[in-house]
């Protein structure tokens, strides 16, 4: 992975100091988080930070709602395209790229906008995310050829305290787990208490935080609309050239929704009349796990709801 400087366009620099302020706009898929974020850009002087783990990906596009080229000329825009699709990207290094992006963007006298839904990358800009257990790639070839029933077996077995609130049905949390327990010779409990004393790599910046929010049955009315609309624009001719590209190596891109449904539409395991009601369904799903998420995990913040909005000055006060 490397960083992006923005899309070419020349912003004027400026030399203005401001406060060490990161302001982040989330929500749900679909909630209106690119539309409101270029405002809000645009009226406060800002550059956008990517915090959407899709958008990493150079060629996942029209499934990923991934701001136009015209959107990004409205705006600066960071950390989006900046990994090919085959490549498989990680929190540590996107921390290390936002916390890059975000200084270089204070350099320049502006405002920083950190936008996106993904709660993982998200939790990097007001904790720790990611602590410093070295797998050897031993251990994570012994992991990776166990099915998944088997590896939490023994992962339950390192942990006779319990395993806490891992997703033992995410194969790809137990397998992690499983690598950090083995490697490090601790317990997921013991881990986690001294990770949680760490500073997160944002500690010393002001962070406000926004979350926008939809009454369902719009929201589920801007889901349908919004796969309709990437079925339109092509989106089964886009997933055709990714997996010839080999896009489906990198399982965090070959299961999200959108593409994982294309792909099971084009080996046959889904009717092509059913595509859009699939793909549909799955990001309802989605927003359930995202709304479970936002109302567990993140700090206290404000919620605004769409509905009310006027002007991108009310999203921060």
């Amino acid at each position: 992975m490397t960083t992006d400087d923005t899309d070419g366009t020349d912003w004027e620099n400026k030399t203005v100091s401001l406060p060490r302020l990161l302001h982040i706009l989330t929500g749900p898929t679909a909630v209106g988080k690119t539309e409101w974020a270029l405002r809000w850009a645009e009226a406060n002087g800002a550059e956008i930070v990517s915090c959407d783990s899709l958008l990493f990906y150079r060629g996942l596009d029209i499934g990923t709602a991934k701001p136009t080229p015209a959107e990004r000329a409205r705006v600066p825009h960071h950390l989006i395209d900046i990994c090919d699709a085959t490549e498989q990207a990680s929190v540590t290094h996107y921390v290390t790229l936002a916390r890059q992006a975000v200084e270089q963007i204070a350099g320049r006298g502006r405002a920083v906008l950190v936008t996106g839904g993904s709660g993982f990358y998200l939790r990097s800009f007001f904790a720790p995310v990611a602590d410093e257990v070295a797998v050897p790639s031993q251990v994570r070839d012994e992991v990776a050829a166990l099915p998944r029933e088997v590896a939490v077996e023994r992962l339950r077995a390192l942990n006779p305290g319990g395993l806490g609130t891992l997703d033992t049905a995410n194969p790809r949390r137990v397998a992690r787990a499983l690598e950090r327990c083995r490697a490090s010779g601790r317990t997921l409990a013991d881990m986690a208490a001294e990770f949680a004393r760490r500073p997160g790599a944002f500690a010393d910046w002001t962070v406000k935080l926004t979350r926008l929010e939809r009454a369902p049955a719009e929201l589920n009315a801007r889901i349908e609309a919004r796969v309709a609309a990437m079925l339109a624009a092509g989106l089964v001719d886009e997933v055709r050239a990714l997996r010839r590209a080999g896009f489906e190596r990198n399982a965090s891109a070959a299961r999200a929704i959108g593409y994982r449904e294309v792909l099971a539409m084009l080996d046959g395991a889904l009717p092509e009349a059913g595509l859009a009601a699939e793909m549909a369904k799955n990001t309802r799903a989605l927003v359930k796990k995202q709304r479970t998420w936002f109302r567990t995990q993140l700090p206290e913040h404000r919620s605004v709801t769409v509905d009310g909005l006027r002007d991108a000055g009310q999203l921060f006060v």
